[in-house]
């Protein structure tokens, strides 16, 4: 990270702050898309945590903890706008490859399905939690300085993630197995 633009930025030179976001935007969107599960809803949050961002960036105290601090924020806004928004829809969004369009040998595209419906019937801090261990890649130690949680909170909230991911998948299996039946 470029401590030059940072103190730039919160100096309130907007380029420079718009030189710092750029590099990082895509990462930001994935993260706060695939907590909110929807396109639009996403760029609405990364759009409300950027302004935050751009506001708060003063108060910032270490510059070493800039990307934590803003994913900190993105997330927050993501779980703030997903407990506001009530209503669940269901989209279907092609998201770009990231690596060669090779076919997927470890899930097909029903498994994927099941576990976007698993994914969707979590609670919006279940989903970031998964999100950042899965997705990012975090260990709880990342998740809870990312989050600023403690270490101990951040294992039990990964946890109980997994294990309502696991309830979500097992009630929707039941619920196929109880559709065919009545067939």
């Amino acid at each position: 990270m470029d401590r030059g633009l940072l103190e730039a930025a919160q100096r309130g030179d907007e380029a420079a702050f718009v030189a710092l976001i750029r590099p990082r935007s895509n990462r930001l969107f994935a993260i706060a898309q695939r907590i909110l599960r929807d396109v639009d809803r996403a760029e609405d949050a990364l759009q409300d945590a950027l302004v935050i961002a751009w506001r708060r960036l003063r108060g910032l105290r270490d510059p070493d903890r800039f990307d934590a601090w803003l994913t900190r924020l993105l997330v927050n806004v993501c779980i703030t706008q997903a407990s506001r928004e009530r209503r669940r829809t269901a989209n279907l969004r092609v998201l770009p490859v990231d690596g060669p369009a090779a076919p997927d040998q470890l899930l097909s595209v029903a498994d994927r399905d099941l576990l976007d419906r698993g994914f969707r019937r979590l609670p919006p801090d279940q989903r970031a939690i998964l999100v950042l261990h899965h997705f990012l890649g975090y260990a709880p130690s990342e998740i809870a300085e990312t989050l600023g949680i403690p270490p101990g909170t951040a294992r039990s909230r990964l946890f109980y993630a997994h294990r309502a991911m696991r309830a979500a998948l097992e009630a929707d299996a039941r619920a196929a197995v109880a559709g065919g039946r009545s067939a």
